[in-house]
């Protein structure tokens, strides 16, 4: 079961309102913390760990783990070695991602720590990178993958590339983390530019509970993580609403619906993908043996646009009560009632309805 996760960044908020969030995140079922230690500056060792510690053990009584963002550079500045994880250890984490590389070996030596710290490579760049690293015989249980956030517009990855790392990282069988990013005002990730922290260029701006939605529907991410704080609490709420194995479409309805077409809608039984899937449409047939004997005038009948759910009413005498969502343009003749229609942002997901998909709604 894929997971969700939150992003906390103490050198720039306070640790009341840090643990605060972790606390409502932690009620809501969230299972990962990300936080960074590339943006701590000037501090001690000591000063570090004891801030993390308290973090990590507030993690913890909520049911989370944390793993903390590392890079050589802050190795270097803790005086830490990758042959000794304790400070990790002392600071109650679960694990460390590396941002930077080392050489391969140096990753495989860490996955056998005797803390069992896990190690998480980064999934966005460099796959012959992890490929190497799994060339030393590393310890799979302990390693992890995740991808970057990008906090400049424009310079979020491409779908094609994110599809292409995962499938190597699945390939490899590795799990993979990604980041969505929250539109609270004040958001705040680890450095100056906030423009969004998401993984995917085409997320950036989007609802949050879209871009989780989304990352689910790819069937390739297992755990997914708000990367700014702090989320909102009808954010968090919406995302952990989600049920990750159900491909969930978002729609904004055209019409006052009748009993029937909101019980079509919200159908409890479950939307199933035809298994004999054709070219216009997404077609869910349980409905029209379900209300069978239930009237659905026609209302709304409009010609149809992709993206466009519709269920077919009395004019259709052997189909009505079927719900159909519109995958191309096609003439209405007067026998489909369109109830709403998928933002354009949303129809990315119509990809992902294949024969037997299990499908749902959410109400924007």
């Amino acid at each position: 079961m894929a997971r969700l996760g939150i992003s906390v960044y103490p050198e720039h908020s306070t640790e009341e309102k840090d643990m605060e969030y972790i606390r409502k995140a932690g009620r809501l079922g969230y299972k990962r913390i990300f936080t960074c230690f590339l943006s701590v500056e000037g501090k001690n060792r000591e000063e570090v760990m004891g801030r993390f510690r308290r973090l990590a053990d507030e993690a913890h009584a909520c049911g989370m783990e944390i793993i903390p963002d590392v890079s050589p550079a802050v190795f270097s500045r803790l005086g830490i070695s990758y042959e000794d994880l304790s400070i990790f250890q002392e600071m109650h984490v679960d694990g460390i991602r590396l941002d930077e590389g080392f050489d391969g070996m140096k990753e495989s030596l860490m996955t056998y720590n005797p803390h069992g710290l896990k190690v998480e490579l980064n999934a966005s760049t460099k796959l012959a990178y992890v490929e190497n690293i799994m060339d030393h015989h590393p310890d799979r249980d302990k390693l992890v993958t995740c991808h970057n956030f990008y906090p400049q517009k424009y310079t979020g990855l491409s779908l094609k590339h994110f599809n292409a790392c995962n499938d190597k990282m699945k390939s490899l069988g590795l799990k993979v983390a990604a980041f969505v990013s929250c539109n609270a005002p004040g958001a705040y990730g680890p450095w100056p530019v906030n423009e969004g922290l998401c993984t995917l260029e085409m997320h950036r701006g989007l609802p949050v509970d879209f871009q989780v939605r989304h990352l689910f529907a790819t069937g390739s991410v297992d755990d997914v993580l708000i990367a700014n704080a702090y989320a909102t609490d009808e954010e968090l709420n919406a995302c952990a609403a989600l049920n990750p194995s159900l491909l969930t479409f978002g729609i904004q309805r055209e019409k006052e619906l009748t009993q029937t077409e909101s019980q079509i809608l919200d159908y409890e039984l479950k939307h199933v993908v035809r298994g004999d899937m054709g070219e216009y449409m997404i077609r869910s047939s349980g409905p029209r043996v379900t209300f069978a004997d239930r009237s659905i005038p026609a209302a709304n009948t409009r010609d149809l646009k992709r993206g466009d759910v519709v269920i077919l009413n009395e004019g259709y005498p052997k189909y009505k009560g079927e719900l159909q969502v519109v995958t191309k343009d096609m003439p209405n003749d007067g026998r489909k009632n369109v109830i709403g229609h998928l933002p354009e942002h949303e129809h990315v997901l119509l990809d992902y309805a294949k024969p037997w998909t299990v499908f749902t709604f959410r109400t924007l």
